[in-house]
């Protein structure tokens, strides 16, 4: 039996203001009331790919610039804790089509209306410059690419 190891690094990064993080589609979400409990958690997953030889420039990036973003987003309530896995050992079964998945842990449900819009908030407050911002921009833009994004929940 095959086994897939993940590396579990406890990051403070990812999901960006830099381009604006992926927008949650309402319709996707709809879930049955009677699957949703209010007080269980969702799961914010994104699966992000680094562009071929730009792993290391992208995690670095990670580290100084989505981090304090995630950190301050975290602070204001906008989700409960962040991690971030990289692939270690891929054996047997073919390999991850991703390089850096980010999962955002949620109160409930209803935390999923002021998701986006909080990160962008939390982004402006620790980079208020525009111009800095715009600038921060750039190398993600071409560091990475959205794989999917999923949204899970306990059950």
């Amino acid at each position: 039996m095959a086994i897939l190891h993940l590396d579990l690094v406890p990051l403070f990064a990812l999901v960006m203001t830099f381009p604006p993080a992926p927008r949650v589609n309402d319709a996707a979400l709809a879930v049955p009331a009677s699957m949703v409990q209010q007080d269980s958690s969702v799961y914010v997953a994104h699966y992000w790919r680094a562009r071929p030889g730009k792993s290391a420039e992208y995690s670095e990036y990670i580290r100084t610039i989505a981090e304090p973003i995630d950190e301050e987003a975290r602070k204001a309530g906008v989700f409960e804790e962040l991690r971030t896995y990289t692939p270690a050992i891929v054996t047997g079964a073919p390999g991850a089509d991703w390089t850096h998945m980010r999962v955002f842990r949620l109160k409930s449900f209803s935390a999923l209306d002021g998701f986006s819009r909080g990160l962008d908030e939390a982004g402006k407050r620790v980079f208020p410059d525009g111009v800095r911002r715009a600038e921060n921009a750039t190398p993600v833009a071409e560091l990475r690419d959205l794989v999917r994004q999923e949204i899970w929940r306990s059950f």
